[in-house]
């Protein structure tokens, strides 16, 4: 080997040391527009479902003003932390913990503004149509929750 190589060898060893083994094993990062419209209706999230490895990144970004992502009380995995964003501000989130997450849109949440995002566990046995609604969904949140998982599920 020569020494050049070498050294950039040593370099890139050293950069993984120090930077801790996360950033050499970084997950992908999946980018979700929020929309006052799409083909599915109004106030949607685009795409509305992912299934993620544990340790991806969502990036939501706002397409017009008045939109963010806050995960739904009772709707996500144990031990999972919840998130909010601020209004109109793209906000990235790394998800670890195995299960499925109920994401809304605030001010939009009682219009349906809505998206479940599944991080896969080691077996990737969970399916979207394993989910439990939680009670107390509005009404169109609930529809729009039973539409992606019909989605999801190939129905």
């Amino acid at each position: 080997m020569s020494r050049i190589a070498s050294l950039l060898r040593a370099l890139a060893i050293g950069a993984a040391v120090v930077t801790g083994a996360d950033a050499a094993v970084a997950g992908e990062v999946h980018e979700v527009r929020m929309l006052n419209r799409n083909d599915i209706g109004p106030m949607p999230y685009e795409p509305d479902y992912l299934a993620i490895a544990p340790g991806d990144t969502i990036r939501f970004v706002p397409t017009t003003k008045g939109h963010n992502a806050e995960t739904i009380k009772g709707f996500v995995p144990e031990g999972a932390q919840p998130f909010r964003s601020k209004l109109s501000e793209t906000f990235e989130i790394t998800l670890t913990e195995p299960g499925f997450y109920g994401i809304k849109c605030t001010p939009h949440y009682a219009m349906g503004m809505v998206m479940l995002v599944q991080v896969r566990d080691e077996a990737g046995a969970r399916r979207a149509s394993d989910v439990t609604l939680p009670q107390g969904l509005p009404p169109r949140a609930r529809k729009r929750f039973e539409e992606i998982i019909d989605r999801a599920a190939g129905k």
